[in-house]
């Protein structure tokens, strides 16, 4: 079979290729098990590095250290999330075209919105976070009243509260999924 016929008939959705992934399952269905593989990275990503990774890093070592490690974390945590919620708007695209299914305006709402959150948080919000942070001698020993400080308090505020969001958003449209395949 040509790779041509084989991409035609991957964007269709009717063909089955038991000769190439070794089973008897459509191109959509393989499509839509990476969408909800990247919906649950996404979700547990974000999870862990929350609830889990970072509160044992503020555990474990005083606050200007803790703050330096988590820091340089972020970057990465900050693409995971523009790369994990894209790749699951590309997959949604392609895995559900049928537009009169329920859920599926307000799926593709969420997960535009997720795209366009974690690039404002990767682009914009995070580089200014950093500036701030910057200009901050230490988080133990500046006062909690310094202007910097209120304006870091402020920025980490806005990217914790976008961080939550992204991550309601991912169980909302992991939710409406299970709905749309059911």
């Amino acid at each position: 079979m040509s790779c041509t016929l084989i991409f035609q008939e991957f964007l269709s959705g009717h063909g089955h290729y038991p000769e190439l992934i070794g089973y008897n399952v459509s191109m959509r269905t393989l499509i839509a098990h990476f969408y909800t593989l990247f919906l649950s990275l996404w979700i547990g990503g974000i999870f862990l590095f929350t609830f889990v990774i970072t509160p044992v890093i503020f555990k474990a070592y005083g606050r200007d250290m803790a703050g330096e490690i988590v820091g340089k974390l972020f970057p990465s945590y900050f693409l995971f999330t523009v790369a994990v919620s894209l790749l699951s708007l590309v997959f949604f695209l392609v895995s559900f075209q049928n537009r009169a299914i329920f859920g599926y305006n307000l799926s593709l709402l969420l997960l535009i919105g997720a795209v366009a959150v974690s690039l404002y948080v990767s682009v914009r919000l995070h580089p200014e976070i950093r500036r701030v942070k910057q200009e901050i001698a230490s988080f133990e020993t500046t006062s909690p009243e310094d202007p910097l400080r209120k304006k870091f308090r402020s920025l980490h505020a806005q990217s914790a509260l976008l961080n939550i969001l992204m991550l309601a958003d991912g169980v909302a449209v992991l939710i409406i999924s299970h709905r749309l395949n059911t």
